[in-house]
């Protein structure tokens, strides 16, 4: 338990309750991304595999195909950067939490990848997850993916610096904010003591223009600026 968010929350909880029950009925409710949940760039046999695994943003939820979505744009980048045919497969689920991401993928064979990204953490900080028990469900998700796919490397993104995610109000927005870094050390706690396990920090969308219509999920910019800041931690 972390005394100094819960004393904050409890101290604010009647108006950080009542913003978030308004922000939830007044925000515009987005679509994942239609389309083929797979692809490549580049022709003829993939060299590279890449992966995409976790919540809306693996869902492409923000633009109107997977094609314009993170594990689309990152390999696009890998090929472009390396000449090479990059494969890239996505799996999301909007609105899905950590436990539930870890029990679906337990029950179901993974696509091949040479590296894997776990996209999660912002349902888990809107749900007031405990912090053990996420790291918890996340370690045994990387001990699946690792035994599903040996030797390929797994990369944690950040959970989102939801202080900034300007659709939402003050001070529930700086509470989430303090709630997702509580988070994201779980993933850096796991990529110190792992082996293959790296923790990558998230680019903040700071620009409208980078953002979709609910001005909370990422646009076409948005994932291709994510993709870019990820490559370059490479």
């Amino acid at each position: 338990m972390h005394a100094p968010f819960w004393l904050g929350f409890a101290s604010l909880a009647p108006l950080l309750l009542a913003q978030a029950v308004h922000t939830r009925r007044t925000t515009v409710r987005l679509p994942d991304g239609q389309g083929p949940a797979q692809g490549q760039w580049g022709e003829g046999a993939c060299s590279k595999r890449l992966l995409v695994i976790g919540e809306s943003t693996a869902a492409s939820v923000g633009v109107e195909a997977h094609q314009e979505g993170l594990a689309s744009q990152l390999a696009r980048l890998r090929h472009q950067q390396s000449g090479e045919t990059v494969g890239w497969h996505t799996l999301g689920v909007n609105g899905i939490r950590m436990d539930a991401l870890q029990k679906t993928l337990a029950a179901t064979p993974t696509p091949q990848a040479d590296a894997i990204f776990i996209s999660m953490g912002v349902n888990d900080t809107t749900g007031l997850t405990p912090r053990k028990h996420y790291a918890s469900a996340l370690a045994r998700l990387i001990t699946h993916l690792q035994s599903q796919q040996p030797g390929a490397p797994v990369y944690l993104l950040a959970v989102p610096p939801m202080d900034r995610f300007t659709a939402l109000p003050s001070p529930l927005r700086q509470m989430l904010g303090w709630r997702a870094r509580l988070l994201n050390q779980q993933h850096q706690s796991l990529a110190r003591s792992s082996q293959n396990l790296f923790s990558l920090y998230y680019p903040p969308l700071d620009d409208p223009a980078l953002l979709a219509q609910d001005g909370y999920h990422p646009g076409a910019r948005g994932y291709q600026a994510m993709a870019e800041a990820i490559l370059a931690q490479l």
